[in-house]
């Protein structure tokens, strides 16, 4: 016995208009249960002199609830008409033969008397992904979405207040003022940004220890107490620095520096004063921000005057989690750097070595030549004999009169790979 054979035959839309071609519909908001109760019609556009219009379907479908509306063009229009082509075939089964034609979807929405269809479109246009998102949180949030959305409303409603303000307030100052005279307050804070992470700058000055005054790196107070503490420095044999170093407890520089002491006992406690208190700088900015809580981070040979001061002028209070603790950011710790290449060179006769103090700190040779290049200083390269008889390039900082000024560089500097 032979078996069935089936055909299919494709018929155009040449030969079926668009509006009978086989349609196909899926509800935007749940699933058609029952066709029987659902009455649907198919309007086309009479515009056929317009080619680009005479395939424009609407269907309508009414329940006894609501009615959905679908087109196959315009915004709310499925994408996928335009992407594939779909098809749907009916097998006769008594013949053997099944026809196939061309399909179009339809996407069903709820349509609500007295909103046309433009104005729904136009409406969605406008708004925001944001903007249904609270629209759905007030219809079906629960009582905590619905708390933030109005804490979030107010918020923005406070933020517009604010930015009327203070868009206010500078009218107001520009007229009281004049565009003169706050280009000339610009210019004089734009000059004064640098010292905010810099020591106090005396450029006019006529000696080189007047430029960096020593009374602005450490006050009498602290130079009072720190004298107690110095005295494991105050050393003059090389085994004695040879121990010190073994300690682990002391950074190159200062050794360095050790074994090149004044022989007069007042200028030698007074190097040992400034290289003691030059340990600390050091220890503060090596310091991670949470050893900042500890009270002994510093060390327990910190008199408290000091430690009060270095958190003032090299710390910032920030409030987290309930609590307020210091903090020190980046530009925090390029002022520690300022102060520490100041007071080395009131250290070694305003000439200092900036590779010592650039490994001390754990930062970049670009990063300690930029600040000592904004603090007015020149900059050199010297050989240094190191231990075992070697020898290194080393950059030395020299301050001299008149400071250095540093041009701005011309066109943009290539990025080293």
């Amino acid at each position: 016995m032979m078996a069935a054979v089936s055909v299919w035959k494709y018929r155009d839309l040449e030969e079926l208009g668009p509006e009978q071609s086989a349609t196909l519909v899926q509800f935007s908001n749940g699933k058609l249960t029952n066709s029987e109760n659902v009455a649907f019609q198919l309007h086309k556009n009479i515009h056929k002199n317009n080619p680009r219009k005479k395939n424009q379907l609407i269907l309508s479908a009414e329940t006894d609830r609501l009615m959905y509306v679908g087109n196959n063009f315009g915004p709310s229009a499925l994408k996928c008409n335009s992407l594939c082509k779909y098809f749907v075939g009916v097998l006769n089964k008594t013949t053997g033969k099944m026809e196939v034609c061309d399909a179009q979807l339809f996407n069903m929405q709820p349509f609500f008397p007295g909103e046309s269809a433009t104005e729904g479109d136009t409406k969605e246009k406008h708004t925001s992904y944001r903007e249904k998102v609270d629209s759905l949180i007030e219809a079906f949030g629960t009582n905590k979405q619905k708390r933030a959305l109005s804490s979030r409303r107010m918020n923005r409603v406070g933020n517009e207040t604010l930015q009327k303000a203070v868009a206010k307030a500078a009218e107001n100052i520009i007229e009281k003022k004049g565009i003169t005279a706050l280009a000339s307050e610009a210019m004089l804070i734009e000059s004064q940004d640098q010292s905010t992470f810099l020591p106090p700058c005396h450029a006019d000055a006529h000696k080189p220890e007047d430029v960096y005054k020593f009374e602005d790196l450490i006050s009498p107070p602290e130079y009072q107490a720190i004298k107690a503490h110095c005295v494991p420095l105050k050393i003059s044999t090389a085994e004695e620095i040879c121990k010190l170093a073994q300690t682990g407890n002391y950074f190159s520089f200062v050794l360095e520096s050790l074994k090149s002491l004044p022989q007069d006992e007042d200028s030698r406690d007074h190097r040992c004063s400034c290289l003691f208190y030059l340990q600390i700088l050091i220890r503060l900015h090596n310091l991670k921000n949470h050893e900042f809580k500890h009270k002994g981070s510093l060390g327990g040979d910190v008199a408290e005057v000091v430690k009060n001061r270095l958190m003032k002028n090299f710390t910032v209070l920030t409030y987290n989690n309930g609590r307020i603790k210091n903090v020190m950011p980046t530009s925090m710790k390029a002022k520690i750097v300022a102060y520490i290449i100041a007071l080395a060179l009131h250290i070694n006769s305003f000439q200092t070595d900036l590779t010592f103090l650039q490994r001390d700190l754990n930062i970049s040779e670009n990063r300690v030549l930029d600040i000592a290049r904004a603090m007015g200083l020149k900059i050199a390269k010297k050989k240094v004999d190191m231990s075992g008889g070697t020898a290194e390039d080393h950059k030395i900082a020299t301050l001299s009169l008149p400071l250095a000024v540093r041009s701005k560089p011309q066109g943009r500097k290539r990025k080293k790979m």
